[in-house]
C-alpha cells in the first residue's frame, strides 16, 4: 500500500516541477526584456573584459613593443627624480646651518641659560583682550596674595619639562612612554637633527640631549636613521622619493640599579634528578621609551624592508621609520607649537577636514544611486521588485 501511494504521487510532482520551471523561464523572460537590467549586466561585462591589463593584451605585437619602450622613458625620470631628491638633501644641509642659531636660542630660553628681552618675548595673539583680562583677575590675586602676607614661591627656570610636555600631548610618544620613563624624560633638555656630509651615504641622526641626572652618565643619545634614495631595481615605478631603510641606535650607559628597559624576575627551578627545588633571578626586556636607542636591524642590505622577518617585526621597524620621520619633519622644526597643543589641533584640524570630504563623497554618491533608483521606477513600475530579487 505504501508502494501504491509512492508511484500514485510521483506524477504529481513532476507537474509541481515542470510548473516551477515554467514560471521560472517566464520570470527569466520577463527581466531579460527589461532595457535597464540588460544595460546593467552590459556595463558589468564591459567592466570585466576591459580592465587595462586585458585591454594590453589585445594590441598588436608593434604597440607592444611602443609600450616597452615608454616604460624604458619612465624609469630613466625615475633615477632623475632620485636625483632631485639628492639635491633637495643637500638643500636642507644648507638650511638647517641656517635654522641651528634659533634652534640654539630655543634651547637656552628653555633652560633659563638666557632670558629673553622684551622685544623678543612681545607676541600678540588672536585672544590677547581675554589674556590682558586674565593678566588684570591675576594682578588683582597677586595683591590680595600679599596683602594676606603668603609667602612667595620662587620663579621657576626656563620653561619646565619642555620636551615632556611635548612626549605627553603627541600621542604617537606618549604611547611608548611609561610610568618609569617620565622621571627621566624631564632631564631632557634638547633634540637636534643632523643630516649627512656631503658626498656621504644619505641619512639623518636625532640627537637627545640631556641634564646630569641619576639614570645614566651619557649627555647625548642618538638615533641614526639611514635613507635610499634611488629606485628599486625589480620595482621601479614604485619609487616616490628617499626612504628610511635602516636605523642605528647607542648604547645607553645605565647607572646601576637604574636601566628601565630590563627587569628582574625571580624564577624556580626544579631539579630533574634530585627534585630539589632552586630560585634564580633573571633580566627580562622592559617595555619602555629607551628602547627606541635599541631598534630592529633591517635585514640584509637595506634593499627592501625585513624581507626575511616576521610581520610584527617588520611593524615595528616601520613604525620605528615613521617616529623618527616626524621627529625630523614636525617635532623639532616646530617644538613651541607642540608645547602649547596648536600645532596638535592643526594636525587634528586636518584630518577631520579629510574625513568630511570623504564622507560628503560618499554622501553624494548615496544620493546619485537614489535618484538613479528613483528614475528607474518612474519609467518601468512594473520591474523593480524583480530586479531587486535578482
Amino acid at each position: 500500500m505504501a508502494d501504491n501511494s509512492f508511484s500514485d504521487g510521483a506524477p504529481s510532482d513532476s507537474s509541481e516541477a515542470a510548473k516551477d520551471a515554467s514560471a521560472t523561464e517566464k520570470l527569466t523572460d520577463q527581466v531579460m526584456q527589461n532595457p535597464q537590467v540588460l544595460a546593467a549586466l552590459q556595463e558589468r561585462l564591459d567592466s570585466v573584459s576591459h580592465t587595462p591589463s586585458s585591454y594590453i593584451e589585445t594590441l598588436p605585437k608593434a604597440v607592444k613593443r611602443r609600450i616597452n619602450a615608454l616604460k624604458q622613458l619612465q624609469v630613466k625620470c625615475a633615477h632623475i627624480e632620485a636625483k632631485f631628491y639628492e639635491e633637495v638633501h643637500d638643500l636642507e644641509r644648507k638650511y638647517a646651518a641656517l635654522y641651528q642659531p634659533l634652534f640654539d636660542k630655543r634651547r637656552e630660553f628653555v633652560t633659563g641659560d638666557v632670558e629673553p628681552t622684551d622685544a623678543e618675548s612681545e607676541w600678540h595673539s588672536e585672544n590677547e583682550e581675554e589674556d590682558k583680562l586674565a593678566g588684570d583677575m591675576k594682578s588683582k590675586v597677586v595683591i590680595a596674595e600679599k596683602d594676606a602676607e603668603a609667602p612667595e614661591e620662587p620663579a621657576p627656570k626656563g620653561i619646565p619639562e619642555f620636551w615632556f610636555t611635548i612626549f605627553r600631548n603627541v600621542d604617537m610618544l606618549s604611547e611608548l612612554v611609561q610610568e618609569y620613563d617620565e622621571p627621566i624624560l624631564k632631564h631632557l633638555q634638547d633634540i637636534k637633527v643632523k643630516f649627512s656630509d656631503p658626498g656621504q651615504p644619505m641619512s639623518f641622526v636625532l640627537e637627545f640631549h640631556f641634564e646630569p641626572n641619576d639614570y645614566f652618565t651619557n649627555s647625548v643619545l642618538t638615533k641614526t636613521y639611514k635613507m635610499k634614495s634611488e629606485p628599486d631595481k625589480a620595482d621601479p615605478f614604485s619609487f616616490e622619493g628617499p626612504e628610511i631603510v635602516d636605523c642605528d641606535g647607542c648604547t645607553i650607559d645605565w647607572k646601576k640599579g637604574k636601566n628601565v628597559t630590563v627587569k628582574t624576575i625571580k624564577k624556580k627551578q626544579k631539579h630533574k634528578g634530585r627534585g630539589t627545588v632552586r630560585t634564580i633571578t633573571k633580566q627580562v626586556p622592559n617595555d619602555s621609551f629607551f628602547n627606541f636607542f635599541s631598534p630592529l636591524k633591517a635585514s640584509g642590505d637595506g634593499e627592501s624592508l625585513l624581507p626575511s622577518q616576521d610581520e610584527d617585526s617588520e611593524f615595528t621597524l616601520a613604525s620605528d621609520f615613521e617616529i623618527g620621520h616626524f621627529f625630523r619633519e614636525r617635532i623639532v622644526p616646530r617644538a613651541v607649537l607642540y608645547f602649547t597643543g596648536e600645532a596638535i589641533e592643526d594636525d587634528d584640524n586636518f584630518e577631520e577636514g579629510e574625513e568630511g570630504e570623504e564622507e560628503e563623497l560618499e554622501g553624494d554618491e548615496e544620493a546619485e544611486e537614489e535618484d538613479d533608483a528613483d528614475a528607474s521606477l518612474k519609467k518601468e513600475p512594473s520591474q523593480p521588485s524583480e530586479c531587486k530579487q535578482q
